[in-house]
């Protein structure tokens, strides 16, 4: 990982805790996992906050930093995190990828237990696939690398 790469990262990390859990409005919270148009609207509105409060982020640190980025590797960062995000939060979507590839164990822990009076909390797996589904590295000033975080830099 360079040391751009490192800065990057940092910055959108940063910035998806904060507009993940601080920024996201509690109606979106509630509602963008539904199905139809509430749904997909209070989707659309938290990942629009979100995508914002990355660039907030990020775009400070391109500049003092001057890291060598592109603009167009920033926005097409951003806008493929925007929409794995979005696909991700619309739950039923991360539900039936959890099962097809052998997670859907993992995807359910955590998660109410019918008949109980459990509370879902921050540590179950629909959290941490989401987590997983939502980072990328964005391109360098050439625009030629566009991949997914994958715990190794390639």
């Amino acid at each position: 990982m360079t040391a751009v790469d490192a800065a990057a990262f940092t910055a959108v990390f940063v910035a998806h805790s904060v507009g993940d859990h601080w920024v996201r409005t509690s109606h979106q919270s509630a509602h963008k996992g539904r199905p139809g148009r509430v749904g997909r609207l209070a989707g659309a509105r938290h990942v629009a906050t979100l995508t914002a409060t990355k660039a907030a982020v990020l775009l400070p640190v391109v500049w003092l930093l001057d890291l060598r980025l592109s603009v167009l590797g920033i926005v097409a960062g951003l806008t493929v995190d925007a929409a794995s995000h979005w696909w991700a939060d619309r739950r039923t979507t991360l539900a039936w990828l959890a099962e097809v590839t052998g997670k859907g164990e993992f995807y359910r822990l955590g998660a109410p237990r019918v008949g109980r009076d459990d509370n879902p909390h921050i540590g179950t797996g629909p959290y941490a696939l989401d987590l997983l589904c939502t980072k990328r590295r964005f391109a360098n000033r050439t625009g030629s690398k566009l991949t997914i975080w994958s715990g190794q830099h390639q």
